[in-house]
């Protein structure tokens, strides 16, 4: 994320000090400084946060309570530690949007090892710690191995779309909402794989998502980019899932198919600066480039990908290949939604990041 900030923003005169505990991070080519250090590093965080006029984040694991300590202290970090902290907790998280009014899936009061068999299938989540789709289990019977650690109960929702807004709000309260999206998940990782822009909805359901995700985030009474996640039901109702506060995976498209990309408005919002209107001008479809295999990072079919048209690529500077690690991503733009997505699946057959 902030190798993507760094190269969209720039144009705008910042400059900007890095802090990851890899010295070789992806954001490290394009940086002014990169300080190594752990993100519970207090001593890491107080060096950052004192030699920036303003920090920001790209991640929400990162120590809440040093950070709180020194925006006490005056220091401008953005979005507030305190809002970081409601967030981290996916618990204190569903409770703030109780509080509002907000609708979430039902919390299940028993312990996992009280339900009945008629209880399931039920979606268990670690309360704090789940990164792209690790700490999300869909339990669909009382024999399905449940996670470890700190976990709390959901509902199963028997949604028909997972949607994405991107919401960007400045320190002044001024809103500016992206396009609907639809998220196309891995059912195996539980992670986002594809993503829809725009959303195939009507106009009425368009515009509750909308405010629904302007409420989210002025609950939370956030500044900066947010990216917030919900579920279509079959009954055509809209519960909110999750938010991120931050540029979000289910934003990428911005880059292409818009005049004012998500990272350029989180740097405006973070920075005081005025927000500029999305622009959405083409339709697009994103995927994400998940690690076929163990070792130094071997691009596969990249010629192939590189002559479809309206396809853009993004690589992330990682040189090591896992797995589902997410490698990169890359976007296509095409005359509607559905064709950007054929042409993005055909690409997503030839073109692969493995390990060599």
């Amino acid at each position: 994320m902030a190798r993507m900030m760094i190269y969209r923003t720039a144009k705008l005169g910042f400059h900007f000090t890095v802090l990851d505990p890899d010295p070789d991070c992806g954001a490290a080519p394009l940086a002014d400084v990169v300080q190594q250090g752990n993100l519970y590093d207090r001593d890491a965080l107080t060096r950052l946060v004192k030699g920036c006029e303003v920090t920001t984040y790209d991640i929400e694991h990162c120590d809440t309570t040093v950070l709180a300590e020194l925006e006490a202290q005056g220091h401008q970090i953005l979005p507030s530690p305190r809002l970081l902290q409601t967030v981290q907790n996916k618990v204190l998280q569903k409770q703030l949007f109780l509080r509002h009014g907000l609708p979430v899936a039902s919390f299940l009061d028993q312990d996992l090892a009280d339900l009945a068999p008629s209880d399931f299938p039920v979606v268990q989540k670690l309360v704090t710690g789940g990164y792209d789709g690790r700490g999300v289990t869909i339990l669909r019977g009382p024999s399905d191995r449940g996670l470890e650690g700190n976990t709390y109960l959901e509902a199963f929702v028997p949604f028909t779309k997972e949607l994405g807004v991107m919401v960007a709000r400045s320190s002044t309260g001024e809103n500016v909402v992206y396009p609907v999206v639809e998220m196309l998940f891995d059912p195996q990782r539980h992670l986002c794989s594809e993503v829809l822009a725009p959303a195939n909805l009507t106009p009425a359901l368009e515009t509750r998502a909308r405010d629904l995700a302007v409420a989210v985030v002025e609950a939370l009474d956030g500044v900066g980019v947010f990216g917030v996640e919900m579920f279509l039901t079959s009954g055509g109702d809209l519960l909110v899932n999750e938010v991120a506060p931050r540029p979000h995976n289910s934003g990428h498209y911005t880059m292409e198919a818009c005049k004012v990309c998500q990272f350029e408005n989180h740097l405006r919002a973070v920075a005081g600066l005025p927000l500029g209107l999305p622009g959405f001008f083409s339709p697009a479809a994103m995927v994400n480039l998940l690690g076929q295999g163990t070792g130094s990072t071997v691009l596969a079919g990249l010629e192939l990908a590189l002559a479809e048209p309206g396809f853009s690529l993004h690589l992330y500077g990682k040189r090591q290949c896992r797995p589902g690690r997410k490698m990169g991503h890359f976007t296509i733009t095409a005359a509607t939604p559905q064709r950007a997505l054929e042409s993005a699946r055909r690409v997503n057959e030839a073109f692969q990041v493995t390990g060599a």
